[in-house]
């Protein structure tokens, strides 16, 4: 045991010497009482590689940078809410909303309905005044926005956007930051649990605490018991990044506890606990810790009026908005995992027209299938296919839709080991089985696919499988993929599309997703990771401008700030395809782009927009009145590629 503890101290120490860069100083000493307001707090600090540091300030200047630092740590100060248009209206939505709200007063206050100026306008006045050149140099229609969208959060907890085009999106209040008492008596620290960073995030966003983001918790809580939730952010090990605690660890509430120093001002309420110490460590799912007391209070409406809202960032309406479809026209939306631009271009359409949605992984295609059902729209179809391949080689065509059945399942499964293809589109039938005939529906197919599976094997010199995978497979066709909560659908497969088949393109690319907030931990990325992010974005752009026709429309978007993915994408664009043009978005609401270049080490210049290119992108700015995410959008129109 000694042995093992003199091991444990040797890697810790190594741990904190390595960390020195990242993280405050350490203070070994018990804290004073006076400065327990402090350790009690939420005030993150973003910790960037230096050489990241350097480059973001260079593009935004330092004071601007740290600022869109200090933003990324917290939520947005409201929801917003895309309503169904096809199948309710606004109004209708206000009222039902308003009904969820009172019903979970207890937990969100009604200090929602007087947002406090602090976070509505960032830490002061004067703080909010201290706007970044970028942004006061930003069009007559962006401020229009800006000062209606203010307006707007002093109406009432939930408000109608008044934007022309715009009045289906709703804007839900939240208030904070808030001091919360975490009742430390007489030297006696809180009961206190310890939770992941992306737990942490997801908390800050209105959720309450699950089980797998427990990491460590004080000895004897019980259910029912008050407990402190503060968190733990990576740290630089030996070999990589890790939150350095091992899950069940105890926490005493001293200064001995592991990264006891590096939870100051990392505390994001009080909540209460919904199982004991014991049972939180023992079971793999459930509530943990039902949040009362938040730091931020923001209403969650999840798996609230399904088909008839969607939680949806406001720059990711916009860029829906950028593409302007049109009714009949055929759109493809690459990469389009989760689905919501999809399903608002969709309705942008009326649900008129052919959009072809793809993204590469199996499970988010049918969560695609999913949301486009319970919205009602049928002119959606999805794929499976990675976005690099999305260009359709010579002699090659796309599959076929079959659409699947009960009466079908058998067909199906053996097809499957054929490794044909099913196919299901957003409106496709469920596979359906009852409950009481299961078992003997379960033997009676795999026997039978058992038996052609054998004979495919003869004759194709396959790999046998056995009866229980079949039968595993076949409850996975009948109930779907578990906690993804499927239809119990598949997926379709493609070849790929012909070149210029399509009207408009939208590519909201894979990205390092540097906007998302709020965001607690950024130490991971480097400059060779930015940098190869824009080399893949490069790569799935050059497919989008072949699917495109001539005088057609392709929309590029991120959620990053990092320029080498925005603005030196649109860069590469303009120089490497002459029949593009940048064109006027509407509504423009974000502000401009950024001009310049940056030159790396390695003597490599990255070029960004040329003068005059700047207010035909729209780049939202986290630390802006808008509060939004850190997003970016640029659109193109496709000249005659015959030139």
């Amino acid at each position: 045991m000694r042995k093992a503890r003199d091991l444990f101290r040797s890697i810790r120490s190594k741990s904190s010497s390595f960390s020195s860069s990242f993280t405050t100083d350490r203070n070994l000493s018990p804290p004073a009482m006076e400065d327990l307001s402090e350790r009690y707090s939420f005030e993150p600090v973003l910790r960037w590689k230096p050489e990241v540091e350097n480059y973001f300030s260079t593009a935004y200047g330092a004071d601007h940078f740290a600022r869109i630092s200090k933003a990324l740590t917290r939520p947005s100060c409201y929801s917003c809410i895309r309503v169904n248009i096809l199948k309710s209206s606004p109004d209708v939505v206000i009222e039902k909303l308003m009904a969820v709200l009172k019903e979970n007063e207890s937990e969100f206050g009604t200090e929602n309905l007087n947002l406090s100026k602090t976070y509505l306008n960032g830490d002061s006045t004067s703080e909010s005044q201290k706007l970044d050149d970028s942004v006061k140099a930003a069009s007559g229609p962006v401020n229009e926005f800006t000062n209606m969208f203010n307006g707007n959060l002093q109406k009432g907890p939930i408000s109608k956007c008044e934007f022309p085009g715009l009045d289906y999106v709703l804007f839900v209040k939240g208030s904070g930051p808030h001091v919360i008492d975490y009742g430390y008596v007489d030297g006696k620290p809180p009961k206190e649990v310890v939770v992941s960073r992306k737990c942490a995030e997801a908390v800050l966003r209105g959720a309450q605490v699950y089980v797998p983001g427990v990491l460590a918790c004080s000895a004897h809580v019980e259910k029912g018991d008050e407990v402190a939730v503060s968190v733990a952010i990576e740290q630089p090990l030996e070999g990589g990044w890790g939150s350095g605690i091992t899950r069940g660890t105890i926490m005493q509430g001293s200064c001995t506890d592991l990264y006891y120093s590096e939870r100051n001002r990392l505390y994001i309420g009080k909540g209460k606990a919904m199982l004991s110490r014991t049972g939180i460590f023992r079971v793999l799912q459930g509530v943990a810790v039902e949040m009362c007391n938040r730091v931020f209070k923001l209403p969650s409406f999840y798996d609230v009026l399904e088909g008839e809202i969607f939680l949806q960032n406001l720059p990711s309406i916009i860029a829906a908005h950028a593409l302007d479809p049109k009714k009949g026209e055929r759109i493809i939306d690459l990469c389009a995992a989760p689905g919501g631009k999809t399903t608002a271009i969709a309705i942008l359409m009326k649900d008129e027209g052919e959009i072809i949605a793809v993204d590469r992984s199996h499970n988010k295609v049918l969560n695609i299938q999913k949301l486009a059902a319970e919205m009602g729209l049928r002119s959606i179809t999805t794929y499976k296919l990675d976005a690099l391949k999305s260009v359709r080689q010579n002699n090659e065509c796309d599959d076929k839709t079959n659409l699947v059945g009960t009466d079908d399942m058998t067909n199906l499964a053996i097809r499957e080991y054929n490794n044909s293809v099913t196919v299901q589109s957003s409106d496709s039938m469920k596979i359906q089985v009852e409950k009481d005939s299961s078992a003997v529906l379960d033997g009676l197919i795999a026997e039978s696919i058992a038996e052609e599976t054998v004979s495919n094997e003869k004759a194709n010199e396959r790999t046998y499988i056995s009866k229980a995978e079949i039968r595993k497979n076949l409850r996975r066709m009948r109930n779907g993929p578990g906690r993804n909560q499927s239809t119990g659908g598949r997926g379709e497969n493609s070849k790929g599309f012909a070149p210029n088949s399509f009207d408009r393109v939208l590519l909201d690319a894979p990205c390092s997703a540097l906007g998302l907030r709020p965001r607690l931990f950024s130490g991971e990325e480097t400059m060779e990771s930015l940098r190869n992010h824009g080399k893949y974005q490069r790569r799935l752009f050059d497919q989008a401008v072949q699917l495109v026709r001539s005088g057609g429309v392709i929309v590029y978007s991120t959620c990053t700030l990092n320029p080498g993915e925005n603005e030196a994408l649109v860069r590469y664009a303009l120089d490497t395809y002459k029949f593009l043009s940048l064109a006027p978005q509407h509504p423009r609401i974000g502000g401009p782009g950024l001009v310049g270049q940056f030159q790396f080490p390695d003597g490599y210049i990255e070029k960004w927009l040329r003068p005059g290119e700047e207010e035909l992108v729209q780049r939202f700015d986290p630390s802006s009145r808008l509060d939004t995410i850190g997003f970016f959008i640029a659109k193109f129109t496709v000249g005659s590629k015959e030139t």
